[in-house]
């Protein structure tokens, strides 16, 4: 049920993308991951964010459940004992793991899809990916082992799914893994619709000029994208979702839903395009 559109788009704080561009090294990465692998210190409550999502994630590394008429799209699934978090939490909400019909893996890092052959392997779900990603299943990893899932679906640029009355688009934004997927879909807030968007891959802890350059034109392309409003990043600080979360259960009649929060898409995107193109100066003095 592959069709054709197009779109791209994100949100997030300046403070909070800091933080999360931070990792510009294998070894670093490696020392910051190694604090993050105990399921008791990760653990967060899954908490619903619309009518039809879900935060189903741990504290570091995030992954989401969109609801539809038809069974459940999961995106992303972590890693080892992690993935536990991701089906304890649909559990609690009062959902079924055996209902997921789709896992949308953002890009071929441990820490997204260590999870999908389990959720293959136990609830029979689809997984979906780049072509380029895909490959790099069949590659030594960059940063550790994770069991590899079966080939299923590649998606492609300008491609979608349709689920029920549910549709997703879908977009390769290369650059911090070849084939990054991101995603554009509806959430509903009390039933009015919001466009939502799930950048997969914001950091640019990455080398090459060639990588950066793509990291740069797929940042170029989601400037010129109208009527994004809601930011669903994969890792959640990217998108200060528990403080975001915290706002929601305070909010008071009339007030807006502080998920949607459009403003600070076009704010974050110039930032990270400053970034990025300051990689690419000391990439190309690298390789000169």
């Amino acid at each position: 049920m592959l069709s054709i559109l197009i779109r791209i788009g994100s949100i997030a704080s300046i403070a909070s993308l800091a933080a999360l561009l931070s990792l510009s090294s294998a070894p670093a990465v490696a020392q910051e991951l190694s604090a993050n692998d105990d399921p008791a210190v990760q653990r967060v409550e899954p908490f619903q964010v619309f009518d039809n999502l879900y935060y189903v994630g741990a504290r570091w590394v995030a992954a989401w459940l969109l609801e539809t008429d038809e069974g459940l799209i999961l995106f992303d699934t972590l890693y080892g004992d992690l993935t536990d978090i991701v089906i304890d939490s649909i559990r609690k909400l009062g959902k079924d793991p055996d209902d997921i019909r789709y896992v949308i893996v953002t890009h071929a890092h441990f820490d997204h899809i260590g999870g999908a052959k389990r959720m293959q392997d136990e609830f029979g779900a689809v997984v979906l990916m780049t072509e380029p990603d895909w490959e790099m299943v069949d590659q030594p990893p960059e940063y550790r082992e994770y069991p590899k899932p079966r080939r299923h679906l590649s998606v492609s640029n300008n491609s979608t799914l349709n689920l029920g009355r549910t549709r997703l688009s879908f977009y390769e934004t290369p650059g911090h893994t070849p084939g990054v997927l991101s995603t554009q879909f509806t959430v509903y807030d009390n039933g009015y619709p919001h466009t939502a968007f799930m950048f997969g891959g914001a950091g640019l802890n990455f080398d090459g000029v060639e990588r950066t350059q793509m990291y740069i034109k797929s940042v170029q392309n989601m400037q010129t994208l109208p009527g994004i409003e809601v930011n669903i990043p994969n890792h959640a600080e990217a998108g200060d979702v528990f403080a975001r979360y915290e706002r929601l259960q305070n909010r008071q009649q009339g007030d807006p839903h502080p998920f949607v929060d459009p403003e600070s898409f076009a704010a974050w995107l110039a930032q990270l395009l400053v970034m990025a193109e300051a990689k690419l100066v000391e990439e190309q003095a690298a390789a000169n």
